[in-house]
């Protein structure tokens, strides 16, 4: 029988076995009262790495964007997104429910947005029957696609223009960097706030780093409690990003040139029609005739797991699979049988 291989997406990867040495080794202590060591150096960690004053450690990526929305976007107010937003889509309305903030997703393509995107939507602060603009959110990478430094740069200079805070999700912003070659500091110059996730391309069992000034973080750290996250020994969550930070960004190429080899498979497969530019490790295809939800069903059956991305095919590089998989999985594409 075909090994199964499991293209979803990069949160299914399990910790390695030199992580979990470093998950059964990590010193730890009570993060409520700040006397984690392993929280207290990845935090110092992700300062360092984003260019922040400070950062704080939290289970999800949701959460660190929850956090941001509910501070700098404010009860009441509008954040303006792409229309495709990891905040409308996949994290249960948080951004409504809990944040109290109406998110605004702005029609394009890529879920890339430019600086007149955005200032066509701003809606000022303080007209009576209307909600206004607080926050600008992007996402970096988004569907795969890497944001063009210009379009950040311009779309900070607008929110400083207009008084308004930008807030980057960039669970994925390693693979933007590997990819570009641009420091995931130089990315968050252009943001007031960004989180990253470890459980991601990186590899880690769960944890995202929220970064910001030490004003935000302080502020974080309290609403933070407030949703529940007050973890104790959470150390050894920790010690598993720490070990993710330390040997696993480099590695992102890898699955970056993978990725392309499956891009290259499926140009050549008379069926399939590549979706965009492949620039880090997600691919995207349709085939004519067929909802991407038949086509991932279909590869079910010859034991690739996929995924669907509205009107698309989704396959996810990660670090669990091995070049072996990779041609097994070309392989099978070529052989694949759509009727």
């Amino acid at each position: 029988m075909n090994k199964i291989i499991d293209l979803r997406s990069d949160t299914i990867t399990k910790p390695t076995e030199a992580m979990r040495k470093a998950i059964y080794t990590a010193e730890v202590g009570d993060d409520v009262y700040r006397e984690d060591p392993s929280v207290n150096k990845i935090e110092e960690m992700g300062a360092r790495i984003s260019g922040k004053e400070k950062s704080i450690f939290v289970p999800t990526g949701s959460m660190g964007n929850l956090l941001s929305l509910y501070i700098n976007g404010g009860r009441g107010n509008e954040v303006l997104c792409a229309h495709n937003a990891h905040i409308i889509h996949h994290e249960i309305a948080s951004v409504a429910a809990i944040a109290g903030v109406l998110p605004i997703g702005i029609p394009t393509k890529n879920g890339i947005l430019t600086a007149s995107d955005f200032s066509a939507n701003i809606k000022s602060k303080g007209v009576y029957d209307m909600a206004g603009t607080t926050l600008l959110e992007v996402e970096n990478t988004i569907g795969g696609a890497i944001y063009p430094l210009g379009n950040l740069k311009e779309i900070k200079e607008l929110a400083i223009k207009r008084d308004l805070k930008v807030h980057m999700d960039g669970a994925r912003v390693f693979n933007a960097s590997i990819a570009s070659g641009i420091s995931v500091a130089k990315y968050a110059s252009y943001a007031d706030t960004i989180t990253f996730c470890l459980s991601k391309g990186l590899g880690a069992p769960m944890g995202s780093l929220l970064c910001g000034n030490t004003d935000f973080i302080d502020r974080a750290r309290t609403i933070r409690k407030m949703l529940g996250s007050g973890t104790r020994q959470i150390g050894f969550m920790a010690a598993a990003g720490i070990y993710a930070l330390e040997n696993n960004v480099d590695r992102l190429a890898i699955d970056h040139s993978r990725a392309k080899q499956i891009v290259n498979t499926l140009n050549e497969c008379s069926y399939a029609k590549v979706e965009g530019k492949s620039e880090t490790n997600i691919v995207f295809f349709s085939v004519k005739g067929f909802e991407a939800s038949e086509i991932v069903e279909k590869l079910k059956n010859e034991n690739i797991l996929a995924n669907t991305e509205g009107p698309y095919v989704r396959l996810v590089t990660n670090l669990n699979l091995d070049d072996s998989d990779i041609l097994e999985v070309c392989e099978r594409l070529k052989k694949f049988k759509i009727n």
